[in-house]
């Protein structure tokens, strides 16, 4: 079976189209096949949406960012900041970057990347959000905890979501292991979002 963390998705393009609220702000996104959550924005991206703290002026790395939801509102959030956003799937940084622009986002940009590997190593961001792609194994996930310490700021966070049964307790004592401070901030159907800060 093919996977959304697939860098070119084999399955014939069907777009769509919806509108979203995320912040208090309406969004348009394109979808397509061969994307994650092609439907609607899924659980775990709006919990750490609703819940991540960005203030104007921060830059932002946002990991895996699919067509583009949690960059954009991090984005809207951080006008005078830039939001930075990767994702292993082309289709899905060709959709992200369509998305921004039909949302007048111009602090924002997506680029096909391998987790971290497009990336400049002496960039530095005041947070870094990921919805990683558990379904690519326990050792990509934590991967993307430690490489993350690298790009982040001294005093900056990664915040992270996961669900229980998928592996929030192992990710939890990885972080705890990696970073100065790690909290839960929030925690809902299943899904906690994880605040791990750099000392």
């Amino acid at each position: 079976m093919e996977h959304y963390y697939t860098n070119q998705p084999g399955a014939d393009s069907m777009e769509r189209t919806f509108t979203f609220d995320l912040r208090g702000r309406e969004f348009r996104f394109i979808t397509d096949r061969g994307v994650f959550s092609k439907n609607r924005i899924d659980f775990g991206s709006v919990l750490l949406i609703e819940t991540m703290e960005i203030e104007d002026g921060m830059d932002v790395l946002d990991v895996g960012c699919g067509y583009g939801p949690i960059g954009m509102t991090a984005a809207s959030l951080t006008p005078s900041g830039r939001v930075m956003m990767l994702d292993i799937n082309e289709r899905a940084v060709s959709l992200a970057n369509r998305n921004l622009a039909v949302n007048g986002i111009l602090n924002a940009k997506a680029i096909v990347s391998d987790r971290f590997s497009s990336v400049p190593s002496e960039r530095k961001f005041d947070v870094i959000l990921t919805n990683p792609p558990i379904r690519a194994g326990k050792q990509i996930v934590h991967g993307i905890f430690e490489d993350a310490l690298n790009f982040l700021a001294p005093g900056g966070s990664l915040w992270v979501v996961i669900q229980k049964k998928q592996g929030a307790p192992s990710a939890l004592i990885k972080l705890q292991e990696l970073y100065s401070e790690v909290r839960e901030v929030a925690k809902k159907k299943g899904y906690s979002i994880f605040q791990a800060t750099k000392s």
